[in-house]
């Protein structure tokens, strides 16, 4: 058949086509078109509960709230991506914090036993990188679930963690200014976010553009996709993923630094939702969770949705209970119209 037959047969079958498989297939092409329709729908109504909810003031104080969550999604969905899951990253966050906070501080009853700030911080990122690794290595030389390793990594760095910081917690007074300085208020216009906001969206710009202008996100998307396929085209799988998850432990390493500088502490009881508070901002996003299918920004908008809902139910007085319930409920919303969009006709 000729191209120009091929172009008049899709053409018919897109005429023939309901408005809603119209719908599901630009949602298949757009994942991130139903979240931005949830994220405005949910905007515009918590509006008509309280009128200070789309003020410069409470929109900056959603998104202060989102950069911690927000930061972890980043990483978190390059993972999934790969048809993978990491239900460990809230602890790699955590102990990365603690890290970079006690190799800094030393011991509190030695003067001068600690390292350099700068020397720390690196010590720290490394840390973060280096449990990407663990978890990519026992993925991929064992061919082990990921889920299942990462429930078990998850218990080994919340023990690290723990054993490292001996139940001790490390005080603003105690931490250097620059370990700091994410919590620092920047003012744009009306707005007022932090230096972490900004952060942030940096890891949102650079992940975004390797995942659509790199060989290395097109590899990302093929494993994700078929790993099978991705196999038999020459791409080296097992490189990709470890990439991938040592990348992942790079932004949670760097998403604790902004946990420091947003709650101005080093505590290994920092954030314990954070695993799966990521892993809802990332489906909520529109990131398939068989691989294959989303975008970072998605992720980012997931992680406002949550912020916006939490944050317009409590202005509109609902109990936290039922808050806890809403999220629960777009969760399973968002599993269901992803399921919903996979069947579309390509």
């Amino acid at each position: 058949m000729s191209q120009v037959g091929s172009h008049d047969a899709a053409a018919e079958f897109m005429g023939r086509a309901s408005n809603a498989q119209k719908l599901q297939a630009l949602l298949h092409r757009y994942p991130w078109l139903s979240s931005a329709a949830v994220l405005l729908i949910a905007s515009i109504s918590f509006s008509f509960f309280n009128e200070n909810f789309l003020t410069p003031g409470n929109l900056s104080l959603i998104l202060q709230q989102v950069a911690i969550v927000g930061a972890v999604a980043a990483g978190q969905t390059l993972i999934i991506l790969t048809a993978g899951i990491d239900l460990s990253c809230g602890a790699i966050a955590i102990f990365s914090s603690m890290v970079m906070a006690k190799t800094f501080m030393g011991d509190p009853y030695v003067e001068g036993d600690g390292l350099p700030v700068l020397v720390a911080f690196v010590i720290g990122l490394l840390v973060g990188t280096f449990a990407g690794w663990f978890n990519g290595y026992l993925v991929t030389k064992f061919k082990l679930p990921p889920f299942i390793v990462t429930l078990g990594t998850l218990n080994v760095f919340i023990a690290l963690t723990l054993i490292y910081a001996s139940g001790r917690t490390v005080t603003t007074e105690e931490m250097d200014p620059f370990l700091l300085q994410l919590g620092h208020i920047i003012n744009i216009g009306e707005f007022k976010v932090t230096q972490g906001v900004i952060v942030m969206l940096l890891l949102y710009i650079i992940l975004a553009f390797a995942l659509r202008f790199t060989g290395w996100g097109r590899h990302v998307y093929a494993v994700g996709d078929d790993i099978n396929a991705a196999r038999l085209a020459g791409i080296q799988v097992n490189r990709v993923l470890l990439s991938v998850y040592m990348v992942a432990g790079l932004v949670f390493a760097i998403a604790a630094w902004i946990v420091i500088g947003r709650v101005t502490v080093a505590s290994p009881n920092t954030q314990p939702d954070l695993n799966l508070d990521s892993i809802t901002a990332v489906v909520i996003g529109g990131t398939s969770l068989f691989g294959g299918r989303g975008t970072i920004f998605g992720s980012l908008i997931g992680a406002i949705i949550v912020g916006v809902f939490r944050n317009g139910l409590t202005l509109a007085g609902v109990d936290l209970y039922y808050q806890v319930l809403a999220v629960g409920l777009l969760i399973i919303f968002a599993v269901t119209i992803d399921q919903w969009i996979r069947k579309a006709r390509t």
